[in-house]
């Protein structure tokens, strides 16, 4: 018996007892999936998908923030295609090039919100942020500031899962039973209004609370061991949180007070997500190291990017000459079929003005999501800007209070929305995230918020029957 015979003879019928016997989800219930079994996707078509039985879903999150150009595009499939034939791989390593890898970099430089020297490549948020996180400590190294390593991220934050980055992030289930943070990992707190704004205080007040914080934690920690401040300019996986008004620049003059970097983790809110191209011009960060993935190719191939500035490469240049080389890097650094799709899809944006469009859909998005949702009993808040929001079901809107964690309010109003063919993904504090692929229209948008308003009601007549609300 061939291979091929016999892994069909020991294959169940049905695609979905075969992932449970095989597949290790991440994000999962693991002991829940034996018994429950996966959705298994089968084709994408714009701003929908379509399971293995054909069921029809709109993708309200893009995948998973990231399929920017939806589920169809052929020029990306045809740029990936055409230089599998060319060069289907080459490395980065031992000064070792090719023309996407040094092309990507160039159109990277030339799109940068502040001035930028040099692009490394990798695969992921999560090892791009990795690997700024070791850039930094080789920095520092090299400066002869050995003791300046310590990182400071932000409660609700998110950069990553690997060991480095999920450290930096700031949500405790990165953290349970993994013995994570490590040491030297420290979080100052969620600039939230909603939730972290005492009653009377302006934006104004909070946002100097808030850098008011972060500097008393830089002097107990000691300014000599504070290396750098990672930040998204909205916090996506921590509840898709907007900062209040004027929060970076004061953020900033602290971190320029006691020489920490700034670096600004764009993983999500890059590539028009805000109707800019860097979240960093929207909310006014001038990053000193920038990271960058998923919307870089549309989600089409795994990539991701840091950029780092003159000061910083100068000192990542001397410690690499003294030591004999820079060693970190992955083998698919730059891979050439991932850059060759992420150059398509920067001309694609360019090409279409997808910045024009998202800034003619977002508002739309932002003012249906307020007038569908605000006032209904069991929404709290809705916040956003450009197409990236959120809803947040509360289980009393003057205190702001939400619901106990045990009723899992949250995971079954994405199950709802999912039962009524949409695609959510939810969040800390009973949020619903809406993060989708830039190209929607206008249509598309009312067509998952009326799913979605048909989830949220059917969710309160539950809730009312069960006396959780009244």
């Amino acid at each position: 018996m061939n291979t091929q015979t016999l892994a069909q003879s020991l294959r169940p019928n049905s695609p979905e007892s075969r992932d449970v016997a095989n597949v290790l989800h991440p994000y999962t219930d693991l002991r829940g999936h034996l018994s429950a079994g996966p959705v298994v996707i089968g084709r994408g078509q714009g701003v929908r998908v379509w399971d293995e039985n054909g069921r029809e879903y709109f993708e309200s999150v893009a995948g998973l923030w990231c399929a920017s150009l939806g589920f169809s595009n052929e020029r990306l499939v045809q740029a990936a295609a055409e230089q599998m034939r060319k060069l289907p791989f080459y490395h980065a390593f031992t000064a070792k090039s090719h023309l996407p890898m040094i092309d990507l970099a160039e159109m990277l430089i030339a799109r940068a919100p502040v001035p930028m020297s040099k692009v490394f490549f990798a695969n992921s948020g999560s090892e791009a942020n990795d690997s700024a996180i070791k850039m930094v400590w080789y920095m520092n190294n090299a400066l002869g500031r050995t003791e300046k390593k310590k990182i400071i991220g932000r409660i609700k934050g998110y950069h990553g899962i690997t060991l480095a980055s999920a450290s930096l992030t700031g949500l405790p289930n990165n953290h349970r039973s993994f013995d994570l943070p490590l040491p030297g990992f420290i979080h100052t707190m969620t600039p939230h209004v909603y939730h972290g704004a005492v009653p009377g205080e302006s934006e104004d007040e909070f946002a100097t609370r808030c850098a008011d914080e972060l500097e008393k934690l830089i002097l107990a920690e000691g300014p000599e061991t504070v290396a750098a401040f990672w930040a998204e300019p909205i916090m996506g996986a921590g509840g898709v949180i907007l900062p209040p008004a004027g929060y970076f620049p004061k953020i900033q003059a602290v971190l320029k007070k006691y020489d920490v970097l700034m670096v600004a983790d764009e993983v999500i809110c890059g590539f028009w997500r805000t109707a800019q191209y860097w979240g960093s011009q929207t909310l006014g960060i001038t990053p000193d190291i920038l990271v960058c993935a998923k919307a870089l190719s549309a989600a089409y191939m795994p990539i991701s990017a840091v950029m780092v500035n003159e000061r910083v490469f100068q000192a990542l240049a001397d410690e690499s000459n003294k030591i004999g080389t820079f060693g970190h890097g992955f083998t698919y650094s730059g891979h050439p079929v991932a850059a060759a799709v992420a150059i398509e899809t920067l001309k694609i944006y360019d090409e279409i003005n997808i910045g024009a469009h998202v800034a003619s859909v977002g508002p739309y998005m932002q003012k249906e999501l307020r007038r569908r949702f605000a006032d209904h009993p069991l929404v709290g808040e809705v916040r956003g800007m450009g197409l990236i929001a959120a809803i947040e079901l509360v289980a009393d809107k003057a205190s702001h209070t939400n619901f106990d964690p045990a009723l899992k309010v949250g995971p079954r109003f994405v199950k709802l929305v999912e039962a009524n063919g949409v695609i959510g993904r939810g969040l800390p504090n009973d949020s619903l995230a809406f993060s989708p692929p830039l190209i929607i229209t206008a249509e598309e948008i009312d067509a998952i918020l009326d799913r979605v308003a048909t989830a949220l009601d059917e969710l309160y007549g539950q809730l009312r029957q069960e006396g959780v609300v009244a």
